[in-house]
């Protein structure tokens, strides 16, 4: 996969994923007990890390290589 490619990639889940937090902020989401969690414990960490990783993905592949 080229880095083209894997960019694309990870930016399409952090923008699929970023709808139902908007959910849970605007919505009904946050009254349904199991909605609510998923996007707290699953859906926020990842965009969170998938954002972190097209911010700074390159330079922790650049660490990694030098192991």
């Amino acid at each position: 996969m080229t880095n083209a490619q894997e960019r694309k990639v990870i930016r399409w889940i952090h923008i699929i994923l970023s709808i139902p937090v908007v959910g849970y902020i605007y919505g009904p989401v946050a009254s349904l007990p199991h909605a609510s969690a998923a996007v707290k414990w699953v859906f926020f960490p990842v965009i969170v890390l998938s954002g972190f990783w097209l911010w700074k993905g390159h330079w922790f592949k650049k660490q990694l290589k030098k192991l």
